[in-house]
């Protein structure tokens, strides 16, 4: 069975979830329903590393948050997992006017590099949220509009959704290693 590692980055604003995210799919495939208690961990601990094996490899998922390493601009990352909060209107916005443009400007493979935007946080959606709530097409316009390759959202505190996200990060990570890459045919996908 052939080994493989793949780096995936995880940016996006401060306290949006990413945090909490990693911290809940490190607890397995039992926690993603969302059930069981969340032990955080701490950013000097990264990369925070997963296995996930299938007939063919085991993919080595290293996942390295923004807070961590202290320049994460000199990372080589295989997938970018660009992350905000559903209920603050706000990152929405940072995601289109600063993640996307980190990204190309950052990475000389931007072209070729998968990006899956994550609405993080969707327990916290409601429609008396003052903060600006956003709606699933709004993140999947905007994801439309960034021209990356899926979009995503789940709730990492109640685990709703949760392990369909981590399904399609991992599948899109996996794919990042055969000829074709990570990247989808013909624009964003909504999961």
């Amino acid at each position: 069975m052939e080994d493989v590692t793949i780096t995936i980055l995880l940016l996006g604003d401060e306290k949006v979830g990413k945090t909490t995210f990693l911290s809940r799919i490190s607890g397995g495939s039992s926690s993603l329903d969302g059930h069981a208690p969340i032990t955080l961990l701490r950013d000097i601990d990264q990369p925070f590393v997963f296995e996930i094996k299938n007939r063919k490899r085991t993919y080595r998922l290293k996942f390295y948050d923004t807070s961590c390493p202290e320049n994460w601009r000199l990372l080589k990352p295989d997938l970018v997992l660009i992350c905000y909060d559903v209920s603050q209107r706000e990152s929405l916005i940072s995601m289109q006017r600063i993640w996307i443009k980190e990204v190309h400007s950052t990475f000389q493979t931007s072209d070729h590099l998968p990006v899956v935007v994550v609405g993080l946080k969707r327990d916290l959606r409601s429609g008396s949220n003052p903060n600006g709530v956003t709606h699933p097409e709004e993140g999947y316009k905007v994801s439309q509009d960034m021209r990356v390759d899926k979009y995503v959202e789940c709730s990492a505190v109640t685990g709703e959704l949760l392990k369909l996200a981590f399904e399609e990060i991992c599948n899109t990570a996996a794919k990042t290693v055969v000829e074709s890459g990570g990247q989808s045919e013909g624009g964003c996908v909504i999961l």
